[in-house]
């Protein structure tokens, strides 16, 4: 192409592009330095940034409105296209930049005034990485309301509480499922907190020292959907921090999820949780299987997701400022999290909506190994005896009883330990009825009325306030869906003031 000729779609398919010309436009290392395959996860993002980009530049009078149209049905003809119809490039950046050129000639290169790609990549990877955490939020908000719902059906079945994977206290379903209602509810509190943080506009920043054009960056940010911009310019190109956060909370996210897979997986064992076929599968040869596959493989997913965090944190690590191309090695591990994260909770929501809890074999457990013990020494400290003694006391019986001791057996176990530990026998300070009680597991978990506790007004109170927190979740997911609805439909409008 000699000087003074605009490019033709021919040339830009070339090695020579329009950012880099004939210079480092081959060798070996281009394509290890090229993600513009990876980059199409981004290709909406980035033409939405650059006609933000290109009616500020028109609104500020760096370009003029016909020149403004023609970049702008330029990017209309790239998005037509495709992502796949792009040329080569060493990102999805140049590649756009260099089919606008192809599209529209040389005035096609003006879209790139008072900007770099660090800003704009920056920007492009925020506007994605927003719209995929309100993904993420949204199914931790489905899996709340399934953990809220089956919890709300199962205030009154009592069955096993574990400590160490051994019977411990008895509860309830209601209780059990509305403690880890209670942990999402702070997942979708963190994601919905890295989606404020990720949402402030890179764009403007240029390369990391501003710009010498009269530029509007709080222009673009609103047209882009932003809540503001990155204050400073070198800051704005390089933090990757937002991405840190996001993947954080994506990481925390599935420690939730492995602990409550682990603990239906536990309980589709022992007969207590009866997963869904959808969720479950069968052996290849041992037909009367049903494995709580999903539930095993969403608890995988922590691996992969901290495993991503602790690869975005180690790339970040001892970055000097500004722009690193190590930086396009860090973006793959926030995608790769949040989709893990995103489906695996989609998942655990479903394997919970639909499974089925026997409320039969969770009561025939709900005492086992005297799992009614505490109660018995609560009752002892109510009648006035020192609760360490009183644990003693309930310690001797616990020792000479054997496992599948029923209430009768339990309760002249006590009363021999109540005479070796008190000198008196138990009933001088405990009547009949208050110990049958205490051993009762139906008993026990009644007694437990404690703010949070597995009694079943107690579990209801609970489940009413989740249930509030989780509509205002969903009142603010719903308003970040609405602001960023509100800004496509004024950029889309402010486009075609040019078009």
């Amino acid at each position: 192409m000699t000087d003074g000729e605009e490019p033709t779609a021919g040339d830009a398919a070339d090695a020579e592009t329009v950012v880099r010309r004939d210079r480092f436009a081959g060798g070996p290392a281009r394509g290890f330095m090229s993600s513009l395959a990876a980059d199409e996860r981004i290709f909406a993002a980035d033409l939405a940034v650059d006609r933000a980009h290109t009616v500020m530049l028109a609104e500020q009078d760096i370009v003029a409105a016909d020149e403004a149209a023609e970049i702008l049905s330029g990017l209309d003809a790239v998005e037509a296209a495709g992502h796949g119809a792009l040329p080569d490039g060493e990102d999805v950046h140049e590649a756009i930049e260099s089919a606008v050129v192809a599209e529209v000639g040389a005035v096609g290169g003006k879209m790139h005034t008072a900007r770099s790609r660090n800003d704009e990549v920056a920007t492009c990877i925020r506007h994605r990485y927003r719209a995929d955490l309100l993904d993420a939020a949204e199914a931790t908000l489905a899996l709340r309301e399934a953990l809220l719902e089956a919890a709300a059906e199962h205030t009154d079945t009592v069955m096993p509480g574990f400590t160490h994977r051994q019977y411990a206290q008895p509860v309830t379903v209601g209780h059990f499922l509305s403690s880890y209602a209670g942990a999402v509810e702070r997942d979708t509190a963190r994601l919905l907190a890295a989606f404020d943080r990720t949402n402030e506009s890179p764009l403007g920043g240029a390369a990391f020292a501003g710009t010498t054009f009269d530029i509007d960056r709080e222009r673009t940010a609103e047209l882009l959907g932003f809540d503001g911009v990155v204050e400073n310019a070198t800051d704005a190109g390089s933090a990757r921090d937002f991405l840190v956060e996001g993947t954080a909370a994506l990481a925390t996210l599935t420690a939730t999820l492995s602990g409550l897979s682990a603990d239906l997986i536990e309980h589709a064992k022992d007969g207590y949780f009866v997963p869904s076929d959808d969720y479950a599968s069968t052996s290849s040869i041992m037909p009367q299987k049903v494995n709580p596959d999903t539930l095993e493989l969403a608890r995988a997913v922590t691996g992969d997701v901290s495993g991503d965090l602790a690869g975005l944190l180690t790339t970040l690590k001892g970055l000097p400022r500004a722009y690193n191309r190590d930086l396009q090695r860090a973006t793959p591990h926030a995608w790769d999290a949040v989709d893990d994260a995103t489906e695996a909770t989609t998942v655990v929501a479903g394997a919970v909506a639909t499974g089925e809890w026997d409320a039969e074999a969770c009561a025939a457990d709900a005492g086992a190994g005297f799992s009614t013990a505490t109660g018995v020494a609560d009752a002892l400290a109510s009648a006035g005896i020192p609760f360490r003694t009183a644990h003693e006391v309930v310690a001797e019986a616990a020792a000479s009883a054997p496992d599948d001791a029923d209430p009768e057996t339990l309760a002249a176990n006590l009363d021999t330990a109540a005479q070796e530990v008190l000198g008196e026998s138990l009933y001088e300070r405990v009547s009949r009825e208050d110990l049958s009680t205490a051993l009762d597991p139906v008993g026990s978990v009644a007694a437990r009325a404690s703010h949070g506790g597995p009694a079943p007004d107690a579990v209801a109170d609970s489940l009413a306030r989740m249930t509030e927190t989780h509509d205002d979740h969903e009142a603010a997911l719903a308003a970040r869906h609405d602001a960023l609805a509100a800004a496509e439909t004024d950029l889309t409008d402010a486009v075609n003031a040019y078009t």
